[in-house]
């Protein structure tokens, strides 16, 4: 039962008790000492560290997301051979593949545009599903 454990559900204060321990004042020891030519001795405080600038870079990221920049990425790649002819392999559910064959129009992220060469139509599809692409050099 609950009531045999009063201290299991005690409250947690939100906020750190600070007790005067804890903020001790920095006595005169404390301070860095240098020693001077002459042999005497004067006291300084210590100076912070400079905070280190950045370096500028001369790196620019283009516009875009870099999955459909980078070429290591099949958006990427394919953006790199808009306006030619390519064949497309669709798996669809687990085990039926269609092909589709047209000019690339346009690559997305999720998603390719070929242009039908015989209706002078634009297909969207979805990038995911693609298994192949064959890209043919003649258009």
């Amino acid at each position: 039962m609950i009531s045999n454990y009063p201290e299991y559900f005690r409250t947690m204060p939100m906020t750190p008790e600070f007790t005067p321990e804890m903020c001790e004042e920095i006595s005169e020891d404390d301070f860095i000492q240098d020693t001077l030519k002459n042999g005497e001795l004067r006291q300084t405080t210590p100076t912070p560290a400079p905070t280190p600038t950045p370096a500028p870079t001369t790196f620019e990221m283009a516009p875009g997301a870099p999955v459909t920049q980078d070429t290591d990425f099949v958006q990427g790649y394919l953006r790199t051979q808009i306006g030619k002819r390519v064949r497309a392999t669709f798996l669809l559910g687990t085990g039926t593949l269609q092909d589709r064959t047209g000019i690339l129009e346009s690559v997305g992220i999720s998603y390719i545009i070929l242009r039908n060469e015989e209706t002078n139509t634009k297909e969207m599809a979805d990038i995911y599903s693609i298994k192949f692409v064959v890209i043919f050099d003649n258009p």
